[in-house]
C-alpha cells in the first residue's frame, strides 16, 4: 500500500525567490488550502469539521534548499511535510514536495492519499502562478 507521494512543478523564478517565499510560514495559507493562518509558532490548519489551531515550525535551510515543517496537533501527534527547492539554471527552479499519507486508519489510507495527491497537484500550480506574476 502506497504511503507517500512526491510531486514537483518547474518555476520561471530563481531559486533564491522560489525559496525566501515559500519559507515564510505566512505565505502558505496564499498558496496551500490546509491552513487559513500561520506564522513562525503556530497556524490554524483546515479540516473537514473546521479550523484547529496548532504548533508549527518551518525548518529550512538555505544552504540545502529544504523546507520542511513540524506540525503538533492539540492532542501531542506530530507531522511533518518535506520540500526542497532545487536551482533549475540561474532563472528558473523546481519545487518538489514530498506528501506523505495522513494519519487514519488503514481502511481509509488509500483514499486519503489520493484525494490529498489531488489537492498538492492543484496547490503546486497555484503557487507557480504565484511566483511566476
Amino acid at each position: 500500500m502506497r504511503t507517500f507521494d512526491v510531486q514537483s512543478v518547474g518555476i520561471e523564478k530563481p531559486a533564491d525567490a522560489v525559496f525566501t517565499y515559500i519559507a515564510r510560514p505566512e505565505n502558505l495559507p496564499k498558496w496551500t488550502s490546509a491552513f487559513s493562518r500561520a506564522d513562525a509558532t503556530s497556524a490554524d490548519l483546515v479540516t473537514p469539521n473546521g479550523s484547529m489551531p496548532i504548533k508549527l515550525a518551518t525548518l529550512s535551510s538555505k544552504e540545502c534548499g529544504t523546507i520542511d515543517w513540524k506540525m503538533t496537533f492539540p492532542d501531542g501527534q506530530v507531522a511533518c511535510a518535506y520540500s526542497r527547492v532545487t536551482a533549475d539554471g540561474d532563472r528558473r527552479s523546481i519545487y518538489s514536495f514530498v506528501l506523505m499519507a495522513p494519519p487514519v486508519p488503514l481502511e481509509m489510507l488509500e483514499g486519503a492519499l489520493n484525494e490529498q495527491m489531488k489537492t498538492l497537484a492543484k496547490e503546486l500550480q497555484k503557487l507557480k502562478k504565484i511566483l511566476e506574476e
